[in-house]
């Protein structure tokens, strides 16, 4: 009987065992993305769009009315400075010349009648003063000489002065007669062309664009605009990188130049524009091209990093009770928050581990951690999960694949 009862506790035994046993190897066992603490460097940039467009670029317009009689120029056509671009009919304005010549031939002829008029008003005052003086004459034909010849040298004097506008509209007419040829007011290239033989253009209001020149294509200038949230990082003088999509795989550069004051306001969003100026000895960049370009505020070179992510992420607490450690919310809080503070987590050996860091300059892939509490080549968890339950610890999309495996990744 007693041996009976030996052999029944054993038997218990074993089967408590074989049951523990069961249970761990059943459990599931938790997936766990892991990365490396590397060494590189860390570049903070600024992304923005803009529009290429040439440094100094010269609207050609008329300040005359007519219909265009010849076009001395087109697109891409090189021009210098006082070459013809354009011709409109004169015939109209040759009109006015004439005529306002006829005026003015008026005009100094009527100066020579009134002149007349007025030698012959300072002969009658003349005799009139003598006979005045002899008493021949009464008074009042000496105040009525007087002022004949006053009259006289008004109408002189209005004379004079209608002839001077005769002469103004003549020349006015000229000028216009001048301006009915456009000429190149700059050394340059016609990047516009907006008129054709035979088309009326009418300067009534404002003068209208014939031509638009560019100075200088092999210097353009870039048009940016800059997000109010960035402008605080944009100054003078910093080097911009930028491509463009007629070559996307060759990239530009440029300096900022200029950040302009006067904001713009597209659907609440505020933008400034900077300026950047670029360098186009082969002529590639195009007036009108648009730009994707990255301003890089800030370097670091050969610095401890580790992934963004890692300083995101906190493993839940079905995660550390799959791994048999003890679930602690608290693990790996400040103290006393601070924005140079965080937190990531080592795996080693299948166990996670809490390490405070002090942090630095970020980018968007990697971020700096001052040497001390990690070292080049340690594992660090991105990403964690059960399988089978609802609880994830991640801080980006799971890039394990179930189908290799449970155990770790790593991405060197």
């Amino acid at each position: 009987m007693k041996r009976r009862l030996i052999v029944i506790s054993v038997l218990a035994t074993l089967a408590a065992g074989a049951a523990t046993t069961y249970d761990r190897l059943g459990a599931a066992q938790p997936m766990v993305t892991t990365d490396v603490v590397s060494r590189g460097s860390i570049v903070t940039v600024i992304s923005a769009t803009g529009t290429l467009e040439a440094v100094e670029t010269v609207e050609v317009g008329t300040q005359v009315s007519g219909t265009v009689q010849a076009i001395g120029a087109d697109f891409n056509s090189i021009v210098k400075k006082g070459q013809v671009l354009a011709r409109l009919d004169p015939a109209l304005i040759q009109a006015d010349v004439q005529r306002n010549r006829a005026n003015v031939a008026a005009a100094e002829a009527d100066i020579e009648r009134v002149r007349v008029m007025l030698g012959d008003a300072d002969t009658k005052l003349k005799r009139a003063q003598e006979l005045s003086s002899r008493q021949l004459i009464p008074t009042s034909d000496l105040d009525a000489a007087v002022i004949a010849r006053r009259s006289a040298d008004a109408q002189v004097k209005s004379a004079v002065a209608q002839a001077t506008q005769a002469r103004a509209t003549l020349r006015q007419s000229e000028v216009n007669l001048q301006k009915t040829v456009i000429t190149a007011p700059i050394d340059g290239i016609v990047i516009s062309r907006d008129v054709d033989v035979g088309q009326t253009v009418a300067a009534s209001l404002q003068a209208p664009t014939l031509f638009t020149l560019a100075a200088d294509l092999e210097q353009m200038q870039l048009n940016a605009s800059i997000d109010e949230s960035d402008l605080g990082s944009i100054r003078e003088g910093q080097t911009v990188s930028f491509r463009v999509d007629a070559y996307p795989n060759q990239a530009f550069t440029g300096v900022v130049k200029q950040v302009r004051l006067n904001p713009s306001v597209v659907q609440n969003v505020v933008t400034y524009s900077a300026i950047v100026t670029a360098r186009n000895p082969d002529l590639k960049l195009k007036p009108g091209m648009t730009a994707s370009l990255s301003v890089e505020v800030s370097r670091r070179d050969d610095v401890l990093r580790v992934p963004s992510s890692a300083l995101r992420f906190k493993p839940s607490g079905a995660v550390l009770e799959a791994l048999g450690q003890k679930v602690d919310t608290s693990a790996g809080a400040p103290a006393r928050p601070s924005p140079s503070a965080a937190t990531v987590w080592t795996y080693e050996n299948g166990h996670l581990s809490p390490v405070r860091v002090t942090v630095g300059l970020s980018d968007t892939q990697f971020t700096e951690v001052q040497p001390g509490t990690l070292r080049e080549g340690e594992s660090i968890a991105t990403q964690a999960s059960v399988p089978g339950s609802a609880t994830t610890s991640n801080a980006r999309p799971s890039t394990s694949n179930p189908l290799l495996g449970q155990g770790p990744t790593r991405r060197m």
